[in-house]
Formats: C-alpha cells, structure tokens, sequence
C-alpha cells in the first residue's frame, strides 16, 4: 500500500514540481518519445495553427480578428483546463499520485533541452565552425542568424538562455507550485499561444493580442524571480542586481529584460542591441552596454549559471515542500 502523503496541496505541489524537474534534467524528453507521439506542447502548437488559419484571415476586420483572437485564447485554456483539473481533483495524496502528477508535469519543463540547444551552439564554436553556430542558435531565436559573427551569436545563444530559463523552467514550475497541474498546463498553453500569434506586426497584432496580454501578465513574477535567482547564484551578485534595476525596463519585452539584464551584469557582458528580422532592423538598447561582447567562453560561464538557477531551483522546491509538511503535522 502506497505512503500517505500528510501534506497541504502546497506540499503535494512543490514536491510534484520538484520530481518532474529532476526527471526532465535526467532524461529531458527522449526522441523516441518524441518521434513515436510527439510532445503535448506540439499537439497545442499544432491545434493553434489550425485556429489562425481558420479565425485570422486578412479579409477580416481587426475587431473581428480581435474577438476570434480571443475566442482561439478561451477554446484553448478551456482545452487543456478541463483535463487538468479532473486529473488533479482525482490524484491522491500519496506517493502514487506525487508520482503521477511528477510525470504528467514532466513535459511542461524544458530544463535538458534548454540545456543541450545552448550547449550546441557553444560546441560550434569551440570547433570553429561558425556556420553551424548560426544554423543551432537558429532553432531558438527568431532574428536573422545568417550575418551574426562569433559576438554576436554568443550574444543570442545566451539571451535565449535567459528568457528561457524563465518561460521554460521558473515560470512553468511557479504556476505549477501554486495550483498544480491547472497552473502548470495553463500556462503552458498561453506561452505556446504567445510565442506563435502573440507578434507585434501586422498579422497578429489583433489576433494575437489576447494571448500576448495574458503571457505577459503570467510571467511578470516569474522574470523577476529569474532575474533574482541568477543573481543570487552568480559570483557578481551586487553588479548583477545593479544591471536588472538600471536596464531591465530598456527592453522590448515588459519581462525578459530581466533575467536578460541579470546575466549580462552576472557575466560582466553586455547583451541587446540591434537585431535584424528579415527585413527589419530592430534597435534595441543594448543591456550593460559600457560591457564588452561574450564570446564562446562566455557561453559557458552562462551555462555554469544556468546549472546553478536549476539547483536553486529544485533547493527552494525541496524547502517548501518540507515545511508545509512541518506546518501541516
């Protein structure tokens, strides 16, 4: 017979969130996984190209693209809401259903393969091959890789690094921490829906509007967090803080300024600047801009930083979870 489990849902939670973030940084999310079923953000993903072919055409009004937009936001939610919370309701509270909801969390954190796509970017440039530097930073930024040199590349690789490190480990495990596979899936969902129609041009600027307002208000505590924790682990806690205060509201994005500023006041580098998508050249402010350019070496040291957010992390996790079990007994 399975161990109660004498917890608050705080404990249940936490402990949850703990396991899946271990099991993803042991394992991430195996290919052959991927290839015989796919991954559950795909599934969403490939639901929400569906719902902007339909809903967003360009014969149609931007109140009526507005409206749709909203809809494909509330279809969405309610999609991966209604499992979630009967899948929650039901788990119980022993080590059986802890080990359950570890394993439905699982693929919602995407700690190991945040890890292995800055890590191949890195090994491209430690063999001198910028060309393939540029096709690996490729699969996780959206800005024209073909022109960036050794500076710039590093700069993307860790800039991602950041960002990411917040929408796919803390953010996800912060919602998750709070209501459980609800939380967790939600969320999930809503970053999906910004990152593929929450763009800031002419296509998506009223269907994706919705889902980019709802992002951004989902992540506001978790960048800061982020922001926080990277400084905190660093070996420039004081210059990394000073950075975050002085340039995080310089950045395009209301949150991944950041984690971004953090790192780069961590790493005594500067990050931003001028980017190109396509055609567009975006002129950004640059993040510690008195600092110098990373390089691969610094790829690395990001890295490191990123090992140590994890271990953070999953120490806070271990620590909330024991004590509402304290306060519990």
């Amino acid at each position: 017979m399975p161990g109660n489990i004498h917890g608050t849902s705080l404990s249940m939670y936490s402990s949850m969130m703990l396991m899946a973030l271990v099991i993803d940084g042991m394992f991430g999310w195996p290919q052959g996984l991927y290839i015989r079923f796919g991954h559950p953000v795909s599934w969403v993903g490939r639901l929400i190209s569906r719902l902007d072919r339909l809903l967003n055409r360009n014969s149609c009004s931007e109140s009526f693209r507005r409206t749709t937009g909203c809809l494909c936001l509330l279809f969405i939610l309610s999609i991966v809401l209604v499992p979630a919370v009967l899948i929650q309701v039901k788990l119980p509270e022993t080590v059986d259903g802890l080990l359950l909801g570890a394993v439905l969390s699982w693929p919602m954190i995407a700690a190991r393969s945040l890890h292995q796509h800055v890590s191949a970017v890195l090994d491209a440039l430690s063999l001198d091959n910028p060309q393939h530097a540029r096709e690996s930073v490729a699969q996780i930024v959206g800005r024209d890789t073909s022109v960036l040199d050794e500076q710039g590349i590093s700069r993307a690789a860790l800039e991602s690094l950041a960002e990411n490190t917040s929408d796919g480990i803390v953010a996800p495990i912060f919602w998750g921490t709070i209501f459980g596979l609800p939380g967790l899936f939600a969320y999930k969902a809503v970053n999906t829906l910004d990152s593929m129609i929450g763009h800031r041009n002419q296509k998506y600027a009223s269907f994706g509007w919705a889902s980019a307002v709802l992002d951004d208000a989902m992540n506001y505590f978790p960048a800061r967090l982020t922001g926080l924790l990277m400084a905190v682990v660093s070996s420039q806690p004081r210059a990394a803080l000073r950075c975050m205060m002085n340039d995080a509201r310089c950045h395009r994005s209301p949150n991944a300024g950041w984690p971004e500023s953090s790192l780069a006041g961590a790493l005594e580098i500067r990050l931003s600047g001028p980017r190109i998508y396509g055609s567009f050249v975006d002129k950004q402010p640059w993040l510690n801009k008195s600092a110098p350019d990373p390089d691969a070496k610094t790829i690395q040291l990001g890295l490191s930083l990123y090992n140590k957010v994890l271990v953070a992390v999953g120490f806070i996790l271990a620590v909330m979870s024991l004590m509402a079990l304290a306060l519990n007994q």
